[in-house]
């Protein structure tokens, strides 16, 4: 289930919403192409009208010979200028095009009909676009709540507040730190951790409309622009409809109550252009040089994962009264694994007596993980290890809790496009597929029950691997229907919306655990109070970073439980490959 099917259907008395489209011509990208398809097969929102940009005539030309060119080129100081970045983008689209090109030009005509269309030359001057007055009118004359800008340069002018709920586009980046473009390659120069998209209302400032939403995506390091762009593209087709959805089912306030505060501009240039010659070979020359020493090198190596386990202690509930804001794991005991294993996710549960240790139990040769468990015993020493859930495919995030005299697990199942529900038949080593709780493409389901209502929190990993996107559901059983919560999704940012683990109590307060995914998968923890958790309203905020144990050379971390007398966390490291495979 992708995520903008949660949004297809509104249940609101509202009169249908009538779109209208900003066109450069009947080829979109193939993610554009899905906005206009998501919008269409709604049952609230229509498409009514297709302007199109007709450039002013101009006489047609000949393709020059390629000497001809090169020297228009050379003859043009703005293109020369560019020449590189051209190269360069030439090159990346060549060595990196990737399986599910978010740029296919599509042609949408046969989905454009029976729209009314409307021919629009606009006044220009430089990269802005201002629409005459009668293309206006003619525009106004449709009655729509909302245009999306899918082409055009600058928009500025009467044009803006054309239809009712104005004008809507995509800016990818992240409006307080990268304005203008190209979109997604000032990140890279800049190492920047993270890549955002906004759908914004335009205004006549630029990239500093009404913010309806955002997402940030963990930033592809290396010198590829293309394969930074893959997931942010991808993985925010589903905006429009998320938002137009809200539109119709709570109307106007509700989307500017929910929109993001404008805060000061942070960018390190004041509007981002595409970089001359002298700034790409500035950036580039040394990014690919040190790129080929260290390949030349580089030994293979892997992340490998271990768990520690320590006595329970209280700097983590000290820490969530107190509101420290940064916290280090030290003081663990770490397990090695079996050569060719890593282990990571671990979860505690108390059973008649003994605690026992479930994790991922990751085999490098197979590529995948099963589910070990072992007894805690002695004051903290692991005793016979054995695995206790195998589906055949990768699992990972052992998350076992007991509930009303039985045991049971959601583990993380994302290969297979849905979260399962399995019931221990004999405790720890032998469970059952109970029911199958949701088919989407989700990671790290973590439950919590409040007493009458089950919550599950959950991550839709859209497009794979991009978990970015945090939402949660709620059912009157443990395997009753799930419900979409209204806030969903309440998280959208890749440092905060992975879970790291079950819901923490501490102090009579909630804490969600979260694994900070920028930079690198699993960088290290977070700690989210729950502030607002019923059928209407989800609130939480992040209290409490903390850090994997420096000491030890450990680069991250991305999962905490406790039980009881003990608590267990993860960390990795990088390391030669020749020890571990």
């Amino acid at each position: 289930m992708r995520l903008a099917d949660f949004y297809l259907i509104s249940t609101s008395t509202r009169a249908p919403l009538r779109v209208g489209l900003l066109l450069d011509d009947f080829t979109l990208p193939k993610v554009f192409q899905q906005v206009v398809l998501d919008i269409q097969k709604s049952n609230f929102a229509s498409i009514e009208l297709a302007a199109l940009h007709q450039p002013a005539e101009s006489s047609p030309k000949l393709r020059a010979a390629l000497p001809l060119r090169a020297w228009q080129i050379l003859k043009d100081e703005k293109r020369r200028r560019g020449l590189l970045f051209s190269w360069y983008t030439k090159f990346d689209s060549m060595w990196n095009q990737p399986e599910l090109d978010p740029f296919e030009p599509i042609d949408i005509r046969k989905l454009l009909n029976h729209v009314p269309q409307l021919s629009v030359e606009p006044l220009t001057k430089g990269f802005t676009h201002r629409f005459p007055a009668q293309a206006i009118d003619a525009i106004r004359a449709h009655d729509l709540d909302v245009l999306l800008r899918f082409g055009f340069n600058i928009l500025r002018g009467d044009v803006l507040q054309s239809a009712r709920y104005g004008i809507w586009s995509f800016h990818h980046g992240d409006n307080e730190f990268y304005r203008g473009g190209p979109s997604h390659f000032w990140e890279l120069v800049e190492e920047s951790p993270l890549s955002g998209v906004i759908l914004q209302v335009l205004s006549e400032e630029l990239d500093a409309g009404l913010v309806l939403c955002k997402s940030l995506f963990a930033s592809i390091p290396g010198v590829s622009r293309l394969r930074n762009q893959w997931g942010p593209y991808l993985g925010s087709t589903h905006m429009v409809i998320r938002k137009l959805h809200e539109l119709h089912e709570y109307g106007w306030d509700s989307l500017r109550s929910k929109s993001l505060p404008c805060g000061p501009y942070l960018g390190k240039r004041s509007l981002y252009r595409a970089p001359t010659n002298a700034e790409m070979f500035r950036w580039l020359a040394p990014t690919l040089a040190s790129k080929v020493l260290k390949r030349a090198f580089r030994r293979p190596a892997v992340y490998h994962w271990r768990i520690g386990i320590r006595p329970r202690e209280t700097a983590i509930d000290t820490a969530l009264s107190l509101g420290l804001g940064k916290l280090e794991f030290r003081g663990f005991r770490w397990l090695e694994s079996p050569r060719g294993h890593f282990w990571a996710d671990p979860f505690l549960l108390e059973y008649n007596g003994t605690t026992w240790l479930f994790f991922e139990d990751y085999r490098y040769r197979e590529k995948r993980g099963i589910i070990g468990v072992a007894p805690i015993i002695d004051g903290g020493q692991l005793g016979e290890v054995r695995a206790c859930l195998d589906l055949g495919n990768h699992v990972s995030y052992p998350c076992v809790f007991s509930y009303d005299g039985e045991v049971f697990m959601i583990p993380e199942t994302v290969t297979t496009d849905n979260i399962q529900l399995h019931r221990a038949i004999r405790f720890p080593y032998e469970w059952k597929l109970e029911k199958v709780l949701y088919h989407t493409n989700a990671v790290d389901t973590t439950p919590w029950f409040d007493g009458a209502r089950w919550w599950f929190f959950t991550t839709i990993s859209e497009p794979d691997g991009c978990a970015v996107t945090s939402m949660i559901f709620s059912a009157d059983t443990l395997t009753g229907q799930w419900i979409s919560h209204p806030s969903n999704p309440f998280c959208t940012d890749v440092r905060f919306a992975r879970n790291a683990g079950a819901i923490v109590t501490s102090g009579g307060r909630l804490f969600r655990p979260s694994q900070n995914c920028s930079e690198r998968y699993g960088r290290n923890l977070s700690f989210n109070e729950i502030l607002i958790l019923n059928p209407e309203q989800y609130e939480e905020g992040a209290v409490v970073e903390v850090l994997p144990d420096s000491t030890r050379g450990f680069i991250g971390g991305h999962t905490y439980n406790s039980s009881g007398a003990f608590e267990v966390t993860d960390a990795v490291k990088f390391e030669p490959a020749s020890r571990y495979e």
